[in-house]
């Protein structure tokens, strides 16, 4: 899988959506330093915030394959500035984090993340899981999407075999009802 650094402001979701990219459990806490995980470096929004720590993220942006600016739905501005994304030589990805808050407005944060120059923006909410498995396969190298492939394949025959038995049943016990 490409490693990921997450760069937002504080309360932007990027702990969250750490956890369910990784499978855990949701559990709030506050990142207190940079979290070096193997396939995602999580960061503490403070360093986004501040002028002092925020050269600390473009170090940490050399780590990663793919830099995911995040933004929660309910922003109510961005942190990012415009043309954000050709001060980096990596891969930008726009991240909306909360698309399942009562209070979201999409579609602007959209317009934000753009104007920062994201070409691709995944929507998604981590509580619910909707957007995350999108964003997980983007993620995916070629021998991690080849592997999950093949287990869907698996998991495909396995179920179509699974039908087939059961019609069979059903057809012998329909047999069996029809010859008492």
């Amino acid at each position: 899988m490409k490693k990921l650094i997450l760069i937002g402001r504080v309360a932007a979701g990027k702990t969250t959506l750490t956890q369910a990219l990784r499978g855990e459990e949701i559990k709030y806490f506050k990142t207190q330093y940079v979290n070096y995980l193997e396939t995602i470096i999580d960061t503490p929004g403070e360093y986004t915030e501040r002028r002092e720590t925020s050269g600390a993220l473009s170090l940490y942006a050399y780590e990663a394959d793919i830099v995911g600016l995040v933004l929660s739905a309910n922003e109510p501005y961005s942190i990012f500035s415009p043309c954000l994304t050709s001060m980096v030589n990596r891969e930008v990805i726009g991240i909306i984090s909360g698309i399942d808050k009562p209070d979201a407005n999409v579609e602007r944060v959209r317009r934000w993340l753009t104007l920062a120059g994201c070409k691709k923006i995944f929507p998604l909410s981590a509580i619910t899981g909707e957007g995350v498995r999108e964003l997980a396969e983007y993620l995916e190298d070629e021998e991690d999407r080849k592997a999950r492939l093949t287990a869907e394949a698996k998991a495909k025959a396995k179920e179509k075999k699974k039908t087939t038995k059961e019609k069979i049943n059903e057809q012998n016990d329909g047999n069996r009802i029809c010859e008492q």
